[in-house]
This record gives structure tokens, C-alpha cells and sequence, in this order.
């Protein structure tokens, strides 16, 4: 088994983490429905994560809009896109950071408590892979 750690340093690369993030999240599900009715569609988004995405790209897509996985994705990238930069890190982001991020928030980075949830991503990576 491939260790979390062995892929922590690895570059950004969303074509490589989304498809993992939705194993993770919904195994793939596109209706899935988590976090006592919180977390919606195959990545699993909050509200928040619409909210942010609308105010600082300037769209307006709807919660539910994260039940259609061609707009959930864009939903995630748009997300990283705001919080997942060199520029807010200090350095070039990585595959844990933005696991990290999507699964804690602006600073999930930072949190403890999203190592496991990057354990869970980098075992996916690996069984893409």
C-alpha cells in the first residue's frame, strides 16, 4: 500500500483529484445526499461552498445544481480555484492541500482533522492509478 505521505508533495493536478474526491465523498453517486441533508450530490457540497464559488466567480448556481455532476465539478474547481492557490499557501499547491481544503474549508489545509479524510483521497489516487 501506497503511504498518504509517498503523495503529499505531489503537484495539483484536478484531472487526477476530482475523479478520487468523488470516490470519496459519494462513491460516485450522484445523488447522494450527506451531512444530515448539508452535503449534497457526487462531491458531496455544502451550501457554503456554493455561496463562496457565486460571490467570487460571479455565477449563480443553486445548491441542488451539485446533484449534476458537470456542474459539481465545476462547482469544486471553481472552489479550489479561489482557495487552493500559491499565492494563499505560500507555495505551490498540492494534491493533499486542496483534499485538505475541499474537505476542511478556506483553511482545511491546516486542520488536523482532514489528515484522514487525505488518507482516504491518496488511497484513491492510488487505486486509480
Amino acid at each position: 500500500m501506497v503511504l498518504a505521505g509517498s503523495l503529499s508533495a505531489e503537484p495539483l493536478n484536478m484531472d487526477k483529484l476530482i475523479p478520487a474526491l468523488k470516490q470519496v465523498e459519494s462513491q460516485n453517486n450522484a445523488n447522494a445526499i450527506g451531512d444530515n441533508g448539508k452535503a449534497k450530490g457526487i462531491l458531496q457540497i455544502w451550501q457554503v461552498v456554493v455561496d463562496d464559488v457565486n460571490r467570487v466567480s460571479k455565477v449563480k448556481y443553486t445548491h441542488d445544481d451539485a446533484f449534476d455532476p458537470v456542474k459539481a465539478e465545476a462547482i469544486c474547481r471553481k472552489y479550489l480555484a479561489i482557495y487552493c492557490t500559491a499565492k494563499r499557501l505560500g507555495h505551490e499547491p498540492t494534491m493533499e492541500d486542496a483534499s485538505r481544503i475541499w474537505n476542511g474549508g478556506p483553511i482545511g489545509h491546516k486542520k488536523s482533522a482532514t489528515n484522514s479524510y487525505w488518507k482516504r483521497v491518496a488511497k484513491a489516487l492510488v487505486d486509480k492509478a
